[in-house]
């Protein structure tokens, strides 16, 4: 249980310190035979640092549950 703890610290500090993540896809905008045009969009996910610091928190009091027995 403790490396679940330990994990999850983990986990919550980068989910804390990233609060964005962006990817590219490309999309054909136009294709006439050996023409072809192509836009890459980028997509955001995004999400709030407090996430991040529950996950802090579960993995704290698992760890120090763990640690207890």
């Amino acid at each position: 249980m403790k490396q679940l703890g330990i994990i999850l610290i983990i986990i919550g500090l980068v989910l804390s310190i990233y609060t964005t993540f962006s990817y590219f896809t490309k999309e054909k905008v136009l294709d006439l035979g050996r023409v072809e045009i192509n836009k890459e969009k980028e997509h955001s996910v995004s999400w709030s640092p407090i996430a991040g610091i529950a996950l802090i928190a579960i993995g704290g009091l698992i760890f120090w549950q763990a640690s207890k027995k």
